[in-house]
This record gives C-alpha cells, structure tokens and sequence, in this order.
C-alpha cells in the first residue's frame, strides 16, 4: 500500500508539473522607469521534481467532498494582505486570470488587509455566498481553524497557498502549494557568503511573526552561515513586517545603533529595497558599503540589481494561478494531491539580472 501510494503521489506531482510549466500569468506594473517587457514564459511556476512534493495524498474521496465541475461552480480567493505588495498584487492577479482562463462561473475574492479576524469572516462570507471551493492565502499559520472549520462543515475543499497553516492535511485542507522556505533562506545564506567573502557583520530584517515563512526563512539563513561562514556574524535580528516603510525604519535604527554593519539579509523585496532607501539616506552605498540579498524576485529588487545596488535576489514566485486550478482540477477528476506540493524559485545575481528582469513580477 505504501509504494502504491507513494507512486499514486509522484504521479499527481509529475502532472502538476507539466500542467503548471504550460501556464503563464500576468505582473504587476513596476514602480521603475524600466520598460523591458515582462516575459511570461520566464515568470511561470512550476512544481519541483516529484520527489520534492511531500505527504500523504489527498484524494476528492478521502476527503469526502461532492464532484464539482470548476466551469459550474462558485470559488472563492482569501488574500491575506493589503495589495501594496508587489507579491500579492502578482498572486492575485494570477488567480483572477486562471479563473477566467479555465471557464469558473464565479469567482469571489476578498482581502483580509492583514488582519486575522477579517480573514475568517471573508472566508465565512464566501461559503455563505456558495463557494464550493477555496484557495487561501493565509495570513497566519495559526488562528484560521474558524474558517476551515466552517469550510469543513460544508465540504468545501481547501487549498492553501504560500503559506502554510498548522491544521490537519486531508482533514482541515487538501494541499499546501508553495515554496521551500527552509531552502530559500539556505540559498539566501550562500548569496551572501558569495557576496561578502564569507565576513562580516550581519543585520537580519525578519518578516512578520505567527507565519511559516519567516520562521523558516530566518532558519534557512541562520543554520547556513553557522555551517559554512562563522566569519559572517549575525549582529542584529529585527521585524520588518514584510513592508518596505518598516524595513525602512529598521534599517535607520540599526544604521545608529549598529554601524558597522556590512551586510543586510531581508526576508522580502520590499524590506529590503526600504534598507536601500535608509542606506542612501545615510550617505552609504547600498550594494557596495553594506551588501543586500533578499527574497520575492520583484521587479524593483531586480532592477536595484542592475542599478549595483543590491546583490543577489532569491525568487519566491506568486503566481500560483496555473497551479492552483491545475491542482483543483486534478483533485476532482479523483487524483490524489500531495501534501505539500513544492514550487520551483530561481535565484538572480549581478551576471543575469539584466537577461531575467523581464521574469520579475
């Protein structure tokens, strides 16, 4: 039983893979004066290799809920924060245009700005509009057991995206689709070591706090440099809440209170392009006084990498669009889903962030 189900898992994700490397969506408007064209075909998601998804398979079986065809049925989109953020203006935006692409009948969305107790209720409301099925990008990785619960009442399926929640696969939800956010901070931690030769002083802009990514983020990049770079010493540790203005106002406390910084590892884009702005500020070079490496793959990011001023750039890709109903789709038609289904992210350097910009979202 454990190698048919093993098989049945690695199948589902080879599909996944196929369907979502097919599927592009679109970007969101730069803030730069860059005009390069976006290029879909860099920008799609796909699943890793199969070996990469993990978990049991969930299956429209196992998990008791009716048949469904997408192109008759009510979805609902939970976004978790407000759409400042180039990442969940491009994630989004993904979904709404899959959702037209694949023939949904309806599709309700609706954003939490950031508050937990405004998730639940939106995710509430939708089922109470009739949604039979929901994609949720969680806020948290804990408190939503509200909403799911009500969703579970009802049957209707839950796929999370981008982040994970601390609840019961296969039970609470189908699926998790998203990065490796252990490797991201792994790969972000080799950047670094790149770029500074491996000393130095350290500040880590932390992400906002109760979620997945940040923990794992900061655990990638921490348990790396201790393994391969003890000359790089972590000096500092500080929220960021994932937004450019508080990354801004961190990095010019630490520029007083710690500096002799030399190097900045920012868990997102926009907290790390708010260092930039602090740094200049400061009458420091940012990208050449004190390095940058950072996560998300915006297209700002990556244009402060051909601007020198910033270093390195590990993509977290949100146009889970494609994948999502690729998934959806797969799961109705009564295959299983793995639990944990692993995007593929690239990562850009000073040698290719001209050639990928039109990648960046």
């Amino acid at each position: 039983m454990m190698i048919q189900r093993r098989t049945r898992t690695l199948a589902v994700a080879c599909l996944l893979a196929a369907t979502a490397t097919l599927a592009a969506s679109g970007c969101s408007k730069s803030e730069t004066s860059d005009t390069a064209s976006t290029d879909s075909s860099q920008g799609a998601q796909a699943a890793k290799t199969p070996e990469s998804s993990s978990g049991s398979g969930c299956s429209l079986q196992t998990y008791g809920a009716p048949k469904l065809d997408l192109k008759n049925a009510v979805v609902g989109f939970s976004q978790s924060e407000k759409e400042a953020n180039p990442f969940r203006i491009a994630e989004t935006q993904s979904i709404k245009d899959e959702a037209k692409k694949v023939g949904v009948k309806k599709l309700l969305t609706t954003n939490a700005q950031s508050q937990l107790s405004k998730q639940i209720s939106d995710i509430q409301d939708m089922l109470s509009q009739g949604a039979q099925f929901l994609i949720v990008a969680p806020l948290n990785s804990d408190g939503l057991e509200p909403a799911l619960k009500a969703a579970a009442a009802k049957k209707v399926p839950v796929l999370t995206i981008d982040r994970k929640v601390n609840s019961t696969a296969c039970k609470d939800y189908v699926a998790f689709l998203g990065s490796d956010f252990v490797e991201q901070g792994k790969r972000a931690a080799d950047a670094m070591i790149k770029t500074t030769g491996g000393k130095g002083k350290v500040a880590i802009l932390l992400g906002a706090s109760g979620n997945n990514v940040t923990t794992d983020r900061t655990k990638g990049f921490v348990d790396q440099l201790k393994a391969k770079a003890p000359g790089l010493e972590i000096v500092a540790q500080q929220t960021g809440e994932f937004a450019r203005d508080k990354g801004q106002q961190v990095m010019e406390q630490l520029i007083q209170s710690k500096p002799d910084i030399t190097a900045v590892y920012a868990e997102n884009d926009e907290m790390g392009l708010g260092a930039v702005t602090a740094l200049k500020a400061a009458g420091k070079k940012p990208g050449k006084d004190v390095k940058i490496v950072s996560v998300d793959g915006t297209r700002n990011a990556v244009q402060a990498l051909v601007n020198g001023e910033y270093n390195a750039v590990i993509e977290s890709n949100p146009r889970f669009g494609p994948l999502a109903f690729a998934t959806a789709q797969k799961f109705y038609g009564g295959e299983e889903i793995p639990e944990n289904v692993i995007i593929t992210d690239r990562a850009y350097d000073e040698s290719n962030a001209k050639a990928s910009l039109g990648g960046a979202f």
